[in-house]
């Protein structure tokens, strides 16, 4: 990562994050393959908006989650098993990617940018990005999409069009992900949402540490079902 940060910058978010710098690394390079992997492999990810560079972040400490700390709350294993639903993997990843990209209650635009489409779009064909969705009465009710390295997975976004969609795919994809021996599962910023879930904050340097070990394995064969 070749950093590009000067105090006469146009950027706003830039000056933002000189100000309040919890893990801005490096700005610029490109959003291909190559490159989007080794940034996951160090622990790095990109987060900008539309107009703006690019820009990549390892923030301190780092939301995680370990497979065997998941929490399902006795409401939504009951819902989960009603079973009144399908989850799939790898059917519908563009779709899901646009879904997370809309606009949500609360906030002005979205970080998932045309060129954040494509690059992941290419990450999935690649056979290194992933997507669980959720469908109810054979709609699109909630999925995620992530990165995965070894047994390594890093989560980028989720989105929910009906309630719990997003929760049981991540249950979901958690489970299977702890049957192929994943070590660590990244949320990368906390959230309430994850933390009900047994999501937790570590120090960067342990989430590093977990990290190298984990995309030193070999990773589950292609293409990847849902067992």
């Amino acid at each position: 990562m070749v950093p590009w940060l000067g105090p006469r910058d146009p950027f706003p978010a830039i000056e933002r994050a000189l100000r309040e710098p919890n893990g801005l690394l490096a700005v610029g390079r490109s959003l291909s393959t190559a490159t989007l992997l080794e940034a996951y492999a160090s622990g790095i990810f990109p987060w900008f908006n539309e107009g703006e560079p690019i820009l990549w972040w390892s923030p301190d400490p780092r939301m995680v989650l370990l497979p065997d700390e998941l929490h399902v709350s006795h409401r939504l294993a009951r819902r989960m098993r009603r079973g009144d639903f399908t989850v799939t993997i790898d059917t519908a990843f563009q779709a899901v990617m646009r879904a997370c990209a809309e606009p949500r209650e609360g906030q002005d635009g979205t970080w998932i940018t045309r060129s954040m489409l494509q690059a992941y779009a290419a990450l999935h064909a690649a056979g290194a990005a992933h997507s669980v969705e959720t469908w109810i009465d054979g709609q699109l009710a909630g999925g995620l999409y992530g990165v995965s390295i070894g047994r390594a997975f890093f989560g980028e976004s989720m989105f929910a069009k009906e309630t719990d969609a997003s929760k049981i795919a991540f249950v979901t994809l958690v489970r299977q992900l702890e049957r192929w021996g994943f070590g660590i599962i990244d949320c990368q910023l906390k959230t309430p949402h994850l933390a009900t879930l047994g999501a937790r904050e570590i120090p960067r340097s342990d989430f590093l540490g977990r990290v190298r070990k984990a995309i030193a394995e070999p990773p589950p064969p292609l293409p990847w079902t849902l067992e």
